[in-house]
């Protein structure tokens, strides 16, 4: 019998509708390398699971009794993982043929590349970000500002002149195709439970790099990526304020465990001041809405500076 050489980790919420897209593709996949394929489904109301059950009764499920959110369902799987590889795969991720066995093959050649990510498309072919870099006071302030395009020095979280041809090291790749040694989970685990949704696959490539491993961005394999497909479905992640809400939670426990309080501190003025910077130009313009927007975001901000307790604990 094969060993098995990677455990492909699927977390599905409400995307019944994907799931045989998904899967059809990882199994063209798979009759190039041997794999096996865990689902955990996060308390999904469109009858996912017993969809799973009917129709992939191949695949190991694990169900949940509530959203626990995206990489607390990650970990959940990590007892269950078999082989030297790890692939975390979004539902809403479409393989291409070879997409496997190209970057694992890649992966064997270069054994300091711990994390690797692939070109993400859209489904009209439209290029994702997907070798990008991690966000910073000043990247995060030139960003909110539009500032950005008078200091073209700066690295931004996304490079729009970032040759997307070429495999090249990055700081962090998406978690919709993550692949990832089986050897960096065993050193520093996987995904902080205390990112509900977003900024788990920064944290994670962030410790990653400061373990000595490389992150790479390979060029030569390309993924359809819908994206916010479980945003869209029924339940409670439905709205860009409560998303946004989720992001700004992230990014809040981020700075705070990585970079310290006073880091934390220097963050959200600067996050205030770009606020403000807008609403003097939203002013000046009479943007009334934009006005409205800027207030609605910057009383969310002072709510979860509260409520997380200066970035020290999540909200869920």
């Amino acid at each position: 019998m094969q060993k098995t050489k990677l455990t492909i980790i699927i977390v599905n919420y409400n995307t019944q509708h994907l799931l045989s897209r998904c899967l059809d593709a990882v199994a063209d996949n798979l009759k190039q390398i041997s794999g096996k394929i865990i689902i955990v489904d996060n308390f999904s109301k469109d009858d996912s699971v017993n969809y799973i059950r009917q129709h992939f009764n191949n695949v190991q499920l694990i169900t949940n009794d509530k959203n626990i959110g995206f990489g607390r369902a990650n970990n959940q799987a990590i007892a269950e993982i078999e082989g030297e590889y790890v692939l975390l795969l979004n539902t809403d991720a479409f393989l291409s043929a070879n997409t496997i066995s190209d970057t694992i093959l890649y992966m064997d050649a270069n054994p300091k590349i711990g994390i690797l990510g692939v070109k993400l498309t859209g489904e009209d072919g439209e290029l994702q970000p997907s070798c990008r870099y991690f966000p910073t006071l000043s990247n995060i302030f030139l960003t909110k500002t539009g500032l950005n395009k008078l200091f073209s020095q700066v690295q931004l979280i996304d490079n729009k002149n970032w040759d997307a041809t070429q495999t090249q090291e990055c700081d962090w790749v998406p978690g919709c195709y993550y692949l990832v040694r089986k050897s960096v989970i065993d050193q520093i685990g996987l995904f902080d439970p205390r990112y509900f949704m977003y900024y788990e696959e920064v944290d994670h490539c962030l410790r990653a790099k400061n373990a000595g491993w490389k992150v790479l961005y390979y060029a030569d394999s390309a993924v359809i990526h819908l994206g916010g497909e479980s945003a869209k479905s029924e339940g409670k992640l439905t709205s860009g304020k409560q998303l946004n809400a989720l992001q700004t939670e992230s990014e809040l426990l981020f700075f705070r465990k990585n970079y310290g309080i006073s880091k934390l501190l220097l963050h959200i003025f600067l996050c205030m001041l770009a606020d403000l910077y807008q609403l003097f130009k939203n002013l000046i313009q009479f943007r009334l809405s934009s006005i409205k927007n800027i207030a609605k975001n910057n009383a969310l901000l002072l709510k979860l500076i509260f409520k997380t307790h200066f970035g020290q604990q999540p909200t869920r």
